[in-house]
């Protein structure tokens, strides 16, 4: 395998479209794309192997709550013995408006605990990341109980264009590098 490219989120039908897990409906939008799908059980996830660009990549959906999702991820890289740099994570971010994304290498977990538990457990943050924006609660909406909420009606459409952007994204990583997707996705957040 070349990419690793794991998708965040909780796993249980509970959990399916809340905010939190938007980073499985990238994944799977990609497996999709890529004539797969998602569904056979390794390295504590639900994982897919496909070819881009005659690039080998498996595709995972960690199913070990969002807050250990670093052990699959860690698993699958030293399995196939994957590099740092050639894993691409695809996650939810309050801190970016809900309609846009963000595409970066590197960095610490800026408080989403997902991301502390794959630095964590890989050593070190120098994986891509494919941030997508689902925004800040308004009001006094506490912060964990906004992101395992669904989006709303009037949200929904913008959610499904966000999930088709990070899948662009994702792709551009793998096909033109980091530098590229960074350069052609980050200039939307203006």
């Amino acid at each position: 395998m070349r990419y690793l490219i794991a998708g965040l989120g909780n796993p249980g039908s509970a959990y399916d479209n809340t905010r939190h897990n938007i980073g499985f409906r990238a994944v799977d939008r990609a497996a999709e794309l890529l004539s797969t799908s998602i569904g056979k059980k390794k390295f504590k996830s639900l994982c897919a192997e496909a070819v881009y660009l005659n690039e080998k990549l498996l595709i995972i959906k960690p199913q070990t709550f969002m807050n250990a999702s670093g052990e699959a991820l860690r698993e699958a890289k030293e399995f196939y013995r994957i590099a740092v740099e050639q894993i691409i994570v695809v996650y939810d971010e309050l801190d970016i408006p809900l309609g846009k994304i963000r595409v970066n290498r590197g960095g610490s977990s800026a408080g989403h605990n997902g991301i502390r538990s794959i630095i964590a457990s890989l050593g070190c943050g120098g994986f891509c990341r494919v941030r997508i924006g689902i925004g800040k609660p308004s009001g006094e909406k506490e912060g964990r109980n906004y992101v395992l909420s669904r989006f709303s009606a009037d949200e929904r459409e913008t959610a499904a264009e966000m999930v088709e952007v990070a899948v662009e994204a994702t792709f551009e990583i793998i096909s033109g590098g980091v530098d590229s997707a960074m350069n052609r996705f980050n200039s939307r957040l203006n």
